[in-house]
């Protein structure tokens, strides 16, 4: 029961230190995906959700493969970059594919809602799962899965929505620039947002552990299994801000806001937590108000495309994007020197008080709902009258 759960070892590289090594390999998927975003998302916008969703998926199915069959830190790196390579079409694809296609709310709240449950069970279940098929069945074994499950989805998303043809592709309306809408105030507001909210996920996950094992002395089971009990908060929160983004859907803002407040205080409260029992509390409260503020935001973005650009979603997903993978790019690099530093405790505080005076800023975003649909290419075409002789027709018939 307490027995420590074996851990693959690589041979570090000589003279380095391991701890670096590790950090710097975790961060090296947000790191690239941070780059690549702003090239896939104006990609996505020329050529469509689907063929760009296929083609990150299989870059994920080759890095997890890879990954399987590693045998040394410079393969490992490799296919921890590809990941990122991947998940920045994957990730902005999947969820501007999901906001094209159920354009209206609170349809759109619900199936975004449902993508953030899904991915809030891969990022939290996953340390357990790869943990006992590691134990059980080997590294590779875990990789090999995950790997499956790539190229089943890609197979799912060719028999459900194969890529547009060039022909269909060329009558869709022209996207926003990225470089504009990072510009935008109300899309800034919410970028803010998202990256703010995710800091004390993306710091803890590479601290948490050593801080238990050094201040309650907690057993490796404790430690791999910290985060799965947040899914069910998760969860929740989504199914909460879903329903009332559909009875008050003016108050987005607000749920937002709530949820900064949320986290804010149950990061600063992680610190006084004693045991295994009180450590998951304010870990299910980050969680919860992770929810919160990405079903209320996610939307919103789609929203604000709508409303003051062109509704195509890549770019403004792939700044969404960008917005996480900052947060997970500096965690596994940062949060340790912080702590060793500073101390856990006031890496913590620092956080809760950063979520805290954000949520006030949300309320730039309260006038969001009241806006009116802009002249965008699309709504020109679906909405202009006939031209020319019928106009002509027309007027005289009233004239007579």
């Amino acid at each position: 029961g307490n027995g420590s759960l074996p851990r693959p070892r690589y041979p570090p590289a000589a003279g380095s230190n391991e701890d670096v090594q590790i950090g710097v390999l975790f961060a090296s998927k947000a790191l690239l995906q941070l780059l690549v975003n702003p090239l896939s998302g104006t990609l996505i916008d020329r050529v469509g959700y689907e063929a760009p969703l296929l083609a990150g998926l299989a870059v994920m199915f080759l890095s997890t493969a890879t990954f399987a069959f590693a045998e040394n830190y410079a393969t490992l790196f490799a296919a921890r970059s590809l990941q990122g390579l991947g998940s920045a079409f994957a990730d902005t694809a999947g969820i501007a594919l999901i906001a094209d296609r159920y354009a209206e709310e609170p349809a759109r709240s619900r199936a975004l809602g449902t993508a953030l449950a899904c991915i809030s069970f891969g990022s939290l279940a996953a340390p357990p799962f790869g943990g006992v098929l590691y134990a059980f069945a080997g590294k590779r074994v875990p990789f090999l899965v995950l790997a499956c499950v790539c190229l089943l989805d890609g197979l799912l998303l060719l028999a459900l929505a194969p890529p547009c043809t060039p022909g269909a592709r060329a009558n869709m309306p022209v996207g926003t620039p990225i470089h504009r809408l990072m510009v935008d105030p109300y899309i800034a507001v919410v970028a803010g947002a998202l990256a703010t909210c995710n800091i004390p996920l993306a710091f803890l996950e590479p601290t948490i552990a050593n801080w238990m094992k050094e201040s309650m002395g907690a057993s490796e089971w404790e430690v791999g299994l910290t985060w799965l009990p947040a899914f069910f908060p998760h969860v929740l929160g989504v199914y909460i801000t879903v329903r009332l983004a559909a009875a008050y859907p003016h108050l987005q803002w607000f749920y937002g806001a709530l949820g900064m407040a949320v986290i804010g205080a149950s990061s600063c409260l992680v610190p006084a937590c004693r045991n295994f029992g009180q450590v998951v509390v304010p870990l299910c409260g980050i969680c919860f108000g992770i929810a919160l503020v990405d079903t209320a935001l996610l939307p919103t973005l789609a929203f604000l495309v709508d409303v003051r650009h062109v509704s195509v979603y890549g770019s403004v997903y792939a700044i969404a994007d960008i917005s996480y993978s900052v947060a997970y790019a500096l965690g596994p690099i940062v949060a340790g020197q912080i702590v060793h530093t500073m101390g856990f405790a006031q890496l913590n505080l620092g956080m809760g008080l950063a979520n805290v005076l954000y949520a006030p800023v949300l309320l730039f975003l309260r006038n969001v709902c009241q806006m009116k649909p802009s002249h965008s290419e699309r709504n020109i075409l679906l909405e202009e009258g006939p031209k020319g002789l019928y106009d002509t027709i027309k007027m005289e018939e009233r004239q007579g």
